[in-house]
């Protein structure tokens, strides 16, 4: 999961409930500055939520975008049915469009952050129309890589047999990733994490574990999508295997970014570098949608 480093709101962010058709959804939007060049609405990853961007809001906000990241239904302070159902991928990419529509401002840029890209995936192709592009963000069209499977797999049997938190617990003393608080803010910021962990639904975690377990390969999804994609990940991603994002950029034309010295979280760890790479992105994309082309 992404570890923010600080939970202090850019300017311009306001924390806010976006009612849309199906549902109310926890936001952080951050206003931009000056005048509004695009907006782009920001899905975590599995055990995320939306305080994963906020390092990218300010920079996104400097740039002229109107960022707005959301709690996907059951994460943190999105409410969430218990039923199975309403937790796969078809589901929550309704969710997506549903959000896209609410903020108003016509189609949006689209990013999603390891788990979250396979819900933007879904979104995008349901309603191309909604979208002005794609980023896939440390996320890939496979599985995640083996050590990943093993964990996602530990997990979702642990949360079936063992109180929340119990596996809070093992997963702090397990985590390997360097990613642990280390701010002046350190034990406010791991009490958010733990708050975090407990007000997700465990339907919710079981859910996304399972689409992360999927062996569908969704290249073939990608490349028919009618819109610019952008396949981005640090130069030391762990979740999936950098080859294989290397490879579905090339197979499917999209615009590839590896942000040198990240891991799977550049929003947290390397969030102005990734913000210029994301504006170059769409920038291009607005020159080239006239011409309907775009490499």
């Amino acid at each position: 999961m992404s570890k923010p480093r600080s939970l202090a709101f850019p300017p311009r962010t306001r924390a806010r409930r976006l009612v849309t058709a199906r549902g109310d959804f926890a936001v952080l939007d951050a206003e931009p500055v000056g005048v509004r060049r695009g907006t782009v609405l920001l899905l975590p990853g599995y055990t995320g939520s939306k305080e994963d961007f906020l390092a990218l809001l300010g920079p996104l906000g400097e740039a002229g975008y109107r960022a707005v990241a959301v709690d996907g239904r059951g994460q943190y302070e999105t409410p969430g049915p218990r039923g199975r159902a309403a937790y796969r991928r078809g589901a929550l990419a309704l969710d997506v469009v549903a959000q896209a529509a609410a903020l108003g401002d016509g189609p949006v840029h689209l990013l999603g952050h390891s788990f979250g890209g396979l819900v933007a995936r879904a979104a995008a192709s349901l309603a191309p129309d909604a979208f002005r592009s794609l980023t896939l963000l440390s996320s890939g069209p496979g599985r995640v890589a083996r050590p990943q499977r093993v964990r996602v797999r530990v997990l979702r049997t642990a949360l079936a047999v063992l109180p929340k938190d119990r596996v809070w617990e093992a997963m702090c003393r397990l985590d390997s990733r360097g990613e642990q608080p280390e701010a002046d803010d350190a034990p406010q910021l791991a009490d958010f994490l733990r708050r975090r962990w407990t007000r997700t639904r465990i339907v919710q975690l079981a859910g996304a574990g399972r689409l992360l377990l999927s062996r569908e390969d969704g290249t073939a999804e990608l490349t028919a999508l009618p819109m610019p994609i952008h396949v981005a990940y640090g130069a030391d991603e762990a979740v999936w295997p950098t080859a294989a994002l290397a490879a579905t950029a090339a197979r499917t034309g999209a615009h590839h970014t590896v942000v040198a010295g990240a891991g799977h979280s550049p929003n947290v760890s390397h969030p102005r570098e990734l913000a210029e790479r994301l504006t170059l992105f769409w920038e291009r994309a607005a020159a080239t949608r006239t011409a309907g082309t775009f490499g």
